[in-house]
């Protein structure tokens, strides 16, 4: 349902992304890992087609991101890091706008409001102007933005932002729920959500891809055991996944 192919980024003489590959199947949720300034930001706006590569393709839902942008963007579901609200509209006057910008109408339009009110759990601030939100809801809304018209795909930066721990719950059990019928990516800071979410996992580094598997394979590569034999965690792999470049040695 996604699959990216060699690509590259360049800002001037800066390279954010150098030739990254990754492929994410359908019904999959793939965590993309890294630290600040790795190029996970800008790889989620190219996926999305708000930005336009240097080189290399992307194809989401078998569709180019350069030959067929608004067919992607209409199987596309995208929460960037900082929710895209119109702050003096209520919840339901913003999602019911988004929606009929998406195309939706009539009962399709109301059942699909009634979906992400419920879903999203938005109900509480339904009437509520979104500069009266705090981040959390704000967070939920720009989820319920990304569902209103039910896409095949989800790009999700940073969804549990801000979320306070019963909150972050909810939204891990929706997107596990979508999986079924959804691929959904996902980057994050937060390691115990890709820990607890993600399928496969992408970690990225200085504009390139690191490693890519499960927590299992990743733990395999690096060969971190433990005392008990169980999957190490998510922390040490990363830490040992970096080390070398901050150590100077030969990267991975």
């Amino acid at each position: 349902m996604i699959d990216v192919q060699s690509l590259t980024m360049h800002y001037g003489s800066f390279t954010a992304l150098d030739g990254v590959s990754f492929q994410v199947r359908e019904g999959e949720i793939l965590g993309l890992l890294g630290p600040n300034g790795a190029g996970k930001t800008t790889c989620m706006r190219i996926l999305t087609t708000y930005l336009y590569p240097s080189s290399g393709t992307v194809k989401i839902n078998n569709h180019d991101i350069l030959e067929k942008p608004i067919e992607v963007r209409r199987a596309t579901g995208y929460l960037p890091e900082t929710a895209p609200l119109y702050t003096d509209m209520r919840t339901d006057e913003y999602l019911a706008f988004v929606g009929r910008a998406r195309g939706l109408r009539g009962d399709e339009l109301k059942n699909r409001l009634n979906w992400v009110q419920k879903n999203c759990q938005v109900q509480s601030v339904w009437k509520h102007t979104l500069s009266q939100l705090s981040k959390g809801y704000r967070q939920r809304v720009g989820l319920a933005q990304a569902l209103i018209h039910d896409p095949k795909i989800l790009i999700l930066d940073e969804p549990t932002s801000g979320l306070d721990p019963l909150q972050i719950l909810g939204i891990r059990d929706l997107i596990r729920s979508l999986a079924a019928k959804k691929t959904i990516i996902f980057s994050t800071h937060i390691l115990r959500e890709v820990e607890v979410m993600a399928d496969r996992i992408v970690i990225i580094n200085e504009g390139k891809i690191v490693a890519v598997g499960t927590q299992q394979e990743l733990a395999e590569q690096v060969k971190i055991q433990t005392q008990t034999h169980e999957t190490p965690h998510l922390e040490d792999i990363f830490i040992e996944l970096l080390k070398p470049r901050h150590a100077g040695a030969i990267a991975l």
